[in-house]
C-alpha cells in the first residue's frame, strides 16, 4: 500500500511538473535527492563501521558475553517457552545486545535467526508464537544505550553536539521498550485467558 501512495505523489509531482513547465526542477530535485542520499550513505558507513568494530572489540573482550548474562534472566523473564540452551535463546540475547548499542544494522541478522529459531519451536507454523510476537515487539522498541545512526546522521548534518541526543534517546526507547513489555504481557494473557 505505501508504494502505491509513493507511486501516487511521484507520478502526480512529475505531472504537476510538466502541465507548469517545471520539468527542470523535477530534474535537479532528483538529482541533488541522489546526490544527498549517497552522501548520507556514506556518512553513516563510517559511523556504523566504527561500532561494528566497537562491537568486535567488546566480543573479543568478553564483554558481550557479560552483557548476555546479565540480559539471560531478562530474556528468561520475557521469553518463557524459549530453553535457555536452544540456538534461539543465543540469537535473541545477540539481537538485544546489538540493539542496546544501537546497531540496528548489526541486530536484524540476529533477530532473523532468532526467528528461524523460534520458528522451529513453534507449534502451529501458520502463526507467530508468543515468543516470536514478543521478540518482533522488543526489536521494534529496543532500548538503546547509544544512538549511533542517530549520531552518525545529526554528524553527517553538521551538529555542534551530536551525542547530546543520547539521555532523549534513551529516555525514549526505555518508554517504549516498557510498553512493548506490558502490551505483549496483556496480550499473552488475554490469549491465555481465551484459550
Amino acid at each position: 500500500m505505501v508504494n502505491y501512495i509513493w507511486l501516487f505523489m511521484i507520478i502526480s509531482g512529475v505531472v504537476a511538473a510538466a502541465v507548469q513547465g517545471e520539468m527542470d526542477v523535477v530534474t535537479q530535485a532528483a538529482l541533488k535527492g541522489a546526490k544527498e542520499g549517497v552522501a548520507v550513505c556514506i556518512g553513516l558507513i563510517s559511523i556504523l563501521v566504527f561500532w561494528l568494530g566497537m562491537m568486535n572489540m567488546a566480543r573479543d573482550a568478553g564483554l558481550l558475553e557479560k552483557l548476555s548474562r546479565l540480559l539471560r534472566p531478562v530474556a528468561r523473564f520475557l521469553f518463557p517457552g524459549v530453553p535457555s540452551d536452544h540456538p534461539a535463546m543465543g540469537y535473541i540475547l545477540s539481537n538485544m545486545s546489538a540493539n542496546f548499542f544501537g546497531l540496528g544494522n548489526a541486530a536484524t541478522p540476529m533477530g532473523l535467526k532468532a526467528m528461524e529459531e523460534l520458528q522451529k519451536l513453534n507449534p502451529n507454523s501458520k502463526t507467530a508464537s508468543p515468543a516470536m510476537c514478543t521478540l518482533l515487539a522488543l526489536n521494534t522498541s529496543s532500548l538503546t544505550l547509544i544512538p549511533t545512526t542517530v549520531i552518525g546522521l545529526r554528524m553527517e548534518h553538521g551538529s555542534a553536539q551530536p551525542t547530546e541526543i543520547i539521555g532523549t534517546a534513551v529516555f525514549a526507547t526505555g518508554c517504549s521498550t516498557l510498553v512493548a513489555v506490558a502490551l505483549d504481557r496483556w496480550y499473552r494473557r488475554r490469549q491465555e485467558n481465551r484459550g
